[in-house]
């Protein structure tokens, strides 16, 4: 009798495994995730595309928009804002205005800030750090209203900031009823008046003299208000990035004896790019899309020198009845960030890797 002979099954290659693995795990994961991102579809994405086509009509706001009987206006809302001359484009135009220099002196201001007080908070011997830690963070979980608020008292004709400035014999501004801007009140004070050339010639519906009048009294206000409650969250994600450096390679800067300022420019820097910028970005985002200290604080006044462009979208929206203009400069505005913030990326961007990979695409097409 022969025995039957046993054949080993086949093993299966390990490539397919991981791969089967994976789809699982991919498969599990979008199950997870799928609630997510249906709400993200119902209530962003859909809002978002809906908000454009009122952008492209003539809607009145009398019934809905999506109905055949309201007027197609295709480019003309946003055509209104950089070539009609008018109120809407007045206002719109002032409002990016403030807010460049808002962005010019928040980021870097916040950044420069948040960025010291993480250095202060990861130093070893420091006594107190959770104390430190809470009272830097405090200010960025305290309600944006309730601070608002104190600001105005502050900066009242007769309040704190004033009373601390004449203690060293400055007389203080009148701070949100001066609409002087910065460059403008300096002019003044060495006696100097406007050249004809920048009063007589204009961009977009502003003279160049207005575009060079630099954030007003007020304006700057409201920059040392954000500043001073942003900073701590921003602390945060520099604290956590300093504390993944390795502390081998903090030594190895102090035995090729460099010093702070060294080992701060050529080792931690560098190695905070990523974190710098996210950090920038989100300032840059978050300062463009001002909206709720203008609008407790200033509501855009004195004189317009506060307008931002969040505010000026919401107003010409929701107070002057007019829904596609407003959702227009809601899109303008969504491009200049889009714009700025590929900017910054270019300017942040790693340049030795950049090259590193510019050789080795060269090499691959040898």
């Amino acid at each position: 009798m022969v025995a039957p002979v046993l054949t080993k099954p086949a093993a299966v290659p390990t490539a397919t495994r991981r791969s089967g693995r994976r789809r699982r795990e991919s498969a599990a994961g979008l199950l997870f995730v799928s609630p997510a991102i249906v709400m993200l579809l119902l209530f962003m994405l859909v809002p978002i595309l809906m908000a454009f086509w009122v952008s492209l009509t003539k809607w009145t706001g009398q019934g809905s928009p999506f109905t055949g009987g309201v007027p197609f206006a295709g480019g003309t809302n946003y055509a209104d804002l950089f070539v009609r001359n008018g109120l809407e484009r007045q206002d719109f135009m002032t409002s990016v205005r403030n807010i460049l220099y808002y962005v010019l002196l928040v980021v870097p201001l916040q950044t420069a800030l948040a960025l010291g007080m993480a250095l202060v908070v990861n130093r070893r011997r420091l006594a107190g750090k959770s104390f430190f830690r809470t009272a830097f963070y405090f200010p960025s979980v305290t309600s944006s209203v309730a601070i608002s608020i104190v600001f105005l008292f502050m900066f009242t004709g007769g309040g704190a900031i004033n009373a601390v400035l004449s203690v060293f014999g400055i007389r203080g501004p009148a701070w949100f009823s001066d609409a002087d801007g910065v460059i403008h009140v300096i002019v003044s004070r060495f006696g100097g008046s406007p050249p004809g050339v920048l009063v007589n010639h204009g961009l977009l519906g502003l003279s160049w003299w207005d575009w060079l009048s630099g954030p007003s009294v007020a304006m700057c206000a409201i920059i040392a208000l954000v500043v001073w409650t942003t900073s701590g969250t921003f602390m945060l994600m520099f604290l956590a990035a300093l504390q993944d450096i390795p502390v081998e390679v903090e030594e190895a800067g102090l035995l090729d004896g460099a010093n702070r300022w060294q080992q701060l420019r050529y080792v931690i820097l560098p190695m905070l790019r990523p974190t710098m910028f996210l950090v920038v970005t989100l300032g840059l985002i978050g300062s463009w899309q001002v909206f709720d200290q203008i609008y407790i604080m200033s509501q855009g006044g004195p004189a317009k020198t506060t307008l931002s462009p969040a505010y000026v979208s919401y107003a010409t929206g929701f107070q002057d009845q007019n829904f596609p203009a407003g959702a227009a400069m809601s899109f303008v505005l969504f491009a200049i960030i889009v714009l700025m913030t590929m900017g910054q990326r270019w300017l942040l961007r790693d340049r030795d890797a950049a090259r590193e990979r510019k050789a080795a695409r060269r090499w691959r097409r040898t």
